[in-house]
């Protein structure tokens, strides 16, 4: 593929007064969508660090520095709320994270050029290098992906590969929104939106934590307990601002969930606990939680859920690989990606009930896969090879 040349922008400005920044995004709100982008760090917090915003508009890009002395960010919580400009992210998540918990509202209305490639067939989560080389030939300058940016000052260097974001970003859009209106599957793209402008998918619930420490055992006290302390880290994780895994390992939330301490020394003695914690406000929260759950009635223990019980039923091995045969296969005819049209669970549970509900059997998804599917699974059509393809028979 030919490189392509590079987009028609002046250099990046950077921009760290308040006064500057809303004269730039009152002129920028005038736009129809901007590419927006965020360098952050998180190696050492709970929440996001937000070191940099970079915005690409028709003929100019714009870095906001948010670690500048005195800067007011609400001119930028202006733009994100104004539902008159789209704005447009490579793999969002994170980003719309940032602005929730700054602006306690989500980016609206917004568009996800990673959820808008899997729909248009470039593969499962594609990377915006990845997608950038694909669509345009250009290859991203990538050295400085892991540089701290909270650093200050930034380098020129810095700021031009922070540029690089949006610019770019701008020519993948164009090209995807082409494809996706020529093959008419701009609802699918706004079907799977929905998931990125709700604000529970972003808010941690404490009480769930415990379902993802994937603890081995049908005990319903010990998961009682589990519940009860994997929140109450949660909780202070986000109070004291540190990672969850740095203030208390989910090994050691196990061990306490399974041993049940009711003082400070038998805490300090699970591995990973220090004295200084066993003694601390998180220590006597980790105590409490640990009686808490103890006095709870049978009846408002939880459970293991059903898929991870031992008892559970399990799917028959090779119906699960006829299925994901026919999900390749499908998603090869549609060009589409597999992952965005049925996780490995939606198959386990089409797998074991056909007729129970489930996302591969609904809208967009059921014309493409869904309705093969559940052919399948009646026997009512069968797998063969055709040529370098696998050709679905119809019994």
């Amino acid at each position: 593929m030919a490189r392509a040349s590079s987009p028609a922008f002046s250099e990046p400005r950077l921009i760290s007064t308040t006064d500057d920044l809303a004269t730039t995004l009152t002129r920028l709100r005038a736009e129809p969508y901007l590419t927006i982008d965020t360098e952050f760090m998180r190696e050492r917090t709970y929440w996001p660090e937000l070191c940099l915003v970079q915005i690409g508009g028709v003929q100019e890009v714009v870095l906001i520095d948010t670690m500048a002395d005195g800067l007011d960010l609400a001119p930028l919580a202006e733009l994100m709320a104004d539902a008159s400009v789209l704005k447009v992210f490579h793999a969002a998540r994170q980003d719309l994270e940032i602005f929730l918990h700054l602006f306690d509202a989500l980016p609206t209305p917004l568009f996800d050029t990673q959820v808008a490639a899997m729909v248009a067939g470039y593969g499962d989560q594609v990377g915006y290098d990845s997608l950038v080389g694909s669509i345009t030939g250009h290859a991203i300058d990538k050295s400085h992906r892991f540089t701290d940016w909270s650093v200050r000052p930034l380098s020129a260097a810095q700021l031009t590969y922070a540029a690089g974001d949006v610019t770019w970003l701008r020519r993948v859009y164009e090209q995807l929104m082409k494809k996706l209106e020529q093959e008419k599957r701009l609802d699918w793209v706004s079907a799977e939106m929905a998931v990125l402008t709700d604000p529970s998918t972003f808010r941690a619930d404490p009480e769930k934590q415990w379902e993802r420490l994937r603890a081995r055992t049908t005990n319903r006290r010990m998961l009682g307990i589990l519940r009860a302390v994997a929140a109450l880290r949660e909780r202070e994780a986000q109070r004291v601002n540190v990672p969850r895994q740095r203030l208390l390992k989910d090994e050691s939330l196990l061990e306490i969930a399974a041993t049940a301490p009711t003082t400070q020394d038998a805490l300090a003695r699970v591995r990973g606990v220090s004295r200084g914690l066993a003694e601390g406000r998180t220590g006597q929260g980790l105590l409490d939680a640990v009686a808490q759950a103890q006095a709870l009635p049978d009846a408002e223990l939880p459970r293991l859920p059903k898929n991870r019980s031992k008892d559970a039923p399990r799917a028959s091995a090779a119906l699960m690989a006829l299925l994901k045969v026919l999900l390749t296969s499908c998603c090869e005819e549609h060009d589409v990606a597999p992952k965005l049209v049925a996780s490995m669970e939606d198959l386990e549970a089409l797998a074991l009930d056909p007729s129970a509900p489930n996302p591969a059997l609904s809208g967009w998804r059921k014309a493409v896969f869904g309705d093969a599917a559940l052919a399948l699974c009646k026997g009512e059509i069968a797998l063969g090879v055709k040529g370098d393809k696998v050709d679905i028979l119809t019994r």
